[in-house]
């Protein structure tokens, strides 16, 4: 377990841009600051203690429990009439990994998550992670219900679109596929580059290429993530 007086000084200049910082995001202020400091503490930077290294991964396993909990209750209410597939479907869109990163980098996380920043590419795929680790810091923090009242109006009313979502169609890969084939066009995805990210992470990176023609780029966690991320991109940029 982690000492709390070790994570930082009381009332520093860190601990009122932290506090700040979670009153603009979460809408309210922190009863146990240690919680949002260890929340924001990639592995990257931190330091081994009598034998434990102190790092966000253990919020992030917890909140990524309560955030997909958060957003399955909300769905199920809204939708009482939905079957399963469909609501697993809307979920799994919304808390995949891509749409947690682009969340957390439109919220403003990266302003508060410390990492080594010598490896330029982190910021882009922990940002995620650190909004999960925050939401295991708001539940132990501030409980279910607050945590998923949170969820559901800092997170997602703001920024999904439902209906939209629903709407649209959630294979892009497959979507530009057909389209390739339609117009008679040679389609194929390449994979750029594979990092190590931080413990136990890749993170691939793949381009869709189109008669020799280079297009977009996607990131994910695994190959079929970074394609539809890719594949999404390219059917904004040619508006299919």
């Amino acid at each position: 377990m982690w000492n709390l007086l070790t994570l930082s000084k009381p009332n520093s200049k860190e601990d009122k841009k932290l506090i700040t910082a979670i009153k603009t995001i979460a809408g309210f202020a922190p009863n146990n600051l240690a919680l949002y400091q260890l929340a924001t503490l990639h592995s990257s930077k931190s330091k081994e203690t009598d034998g434990y290294r102190e790092s966000n991964e253990r919020l992030e396993y917890l909140g990524d429990a309560i955030l997909g909990a958060a957003v399955a209750d909300y769905l199920f209410k809204k939708y009482p009439f939905k079957n399963e597939g469909f609501l697993t479907e809307i979920r799994s869109r919304i808390v995949n990994r891509e749409s947690l990163n682009n969340l957390a980098r439109k919220i403003g996380i990266g302003s508060i998550v410390r990492f080594d920043q010598k490896n330029t590419q982190l910021q882009h795929v922990i940002l995620g992670n650190t909004l999960e680790a925050l939401v295991g810091a708001i539940y132990l923090d501030k409980g279910y219900l607050r945590t998923k009242k949170f969820v559901i109006d800092k997170l997602i009313q703001p920024y999904f679109d439902l209906e939209v979502m629903i709407g649209s169609n959630s294979n892009h890969k497959s979507k530009l596929i057909e389209w390739a084939q339609s117009k008679g066009k040679e389609i194929r995805f390449e994979l750029l580059d594979t990092k190590k990210t931080g413990h136990n992470y890749k993170e691939f990176a793949i381009q869709v290429i189109i008669e020799s023609e280079p297009y977009a780029i996607g990131h994910g966690f695994n190959k079929k993530k970074a394609e539809q991320s890719a594949a999404e991109k390219t059917c904004e940029l040619l508006e299919i």
